[in-house]
């Protein structure tokens, strides 16, 4: 008994170091951006690495918000006031991530309850092609995307890079897996009670999958401000460029820079930390459930 009781202690010790040891080799990195968008240039440059900066500027901020101008916002032909480059970027990049957020996790919602509790001819089908899609690269349909929305008058505007996450296969399948679990009891009651489709998806299957809701609006949100390569494709001009491509435009102009790079750096991951904070309980209890029902 004492054996197996030394035993847990043991492994609830190890395990506890174990956490520490890897919460520590994820969050240094974002330490080490931070603080180096605070150091002087020599201090960043310094052969030994300065782990605790001994002063704190404010330089490589203002010359990320020097650098370049744009317009901070464009309506057709109107034109708003011009800003730094750097703030157009930022609003252009929350702008995107939110609207394939908000679109993605509606759709979402939608197909998959569509998918888990309607019967229809060729349901089976769909949904075999949906998982299917989720293996394909986006290399693949990079060339049939580019063409279409060219067609439709669309490339190098953020809704190039926001459309095309928006049948995102994996948001599909999530929230079809988390769609399951509804009772169809509730849904027929709700029918005989005369409630319309829309009226029992917004009041029944909505407020049922929202963890789910929550933890795919995270995933959907972090995949479109990470999503680089379908940015760099898409848009090309300075005042529709995102934050990732406005740090890798200024990292090609300031090659030895790394103080106006982590500045950069350090604005671009805000937004994230913010979302994944608020988020957290749905994500947290999403990721629950979905393991409960596995």
């Amino acid at each position: 008994m004492k054996t197996s009781n030394s035993l847990k202690k043991l492994y609830t010790i190890v395990s506890f170091i174990v956490l520490i040891a890897l919460a520590f080799c994820f969050v240094f990195p974002l330490y080490w951006i931070v603080t180096g968008a605070f150091k002087t240039p020599v201090s960043i440059n310094s052969p030994v690495p300065d782990w605790i900066p001994k002063e704190l500027v404010l330089d490589n901020f203002k010359k990320l918000f020097s650098k370049q101008m744009a317009p901070i916002f464009e309506i057709g032909f109107i034109k708003g006031p011009q800003a730094p480059a750097a703030v157009r970027w930022m609003l252009n990049t929350v702008f995107m991530a939110l609207a394939a957020m908000i679109l993605t996790c509606i759709t979402a919602a939608m197909a998959g309850y569509a998918l888990a509790k309607k019967r229809f001819q060729g349901r089976a089908l769909l949904f075999t092609l949906i998982v299917c899609a989720m293996a394909l690269p986006k290399q693949v349909i990079l060339i049939p995307l580019i063409r279409e929305m060219s067609s439709l008058k669309l490339y190098n505007t953020i809704w190039a890079v926001i459309l095309p996450t928006v049948g995102w296969p994996f948001g599909v399948f999530l929230m079809k897996q988390f769609s399951e679990g509804i009772p169809t009891e509730m849904l027929e009651a709700a029918r005989i009670d005369g409630a319309s489709e829309f009226k029992t998806f917004t009041d029944i299957v909505f407020q049922m999958v929202k963890p789910g809701v929550g933890a795919l609006a995270i995933f959907t949100f972090i995949n479109s401000w990470n999503d680089y390569f379908m940015q760099l494709i898409m848009l090309s001009s300075t005042s529709n460029l995102t934050i990732s491509l406005g740090i890798a435009k200024l990292q090609a102009e300031n090659s030895t820079d790394f103080g106006l790079i982590m500045a950069g750096a350090t604005l671009a991951a805000a937004p994230i930390l913010i979302v994944f904070i608020t988020l957290q309980k749905y994500f947290t209890k999403g990721i629950t459930l979905g393991a409960v029902k596995g």
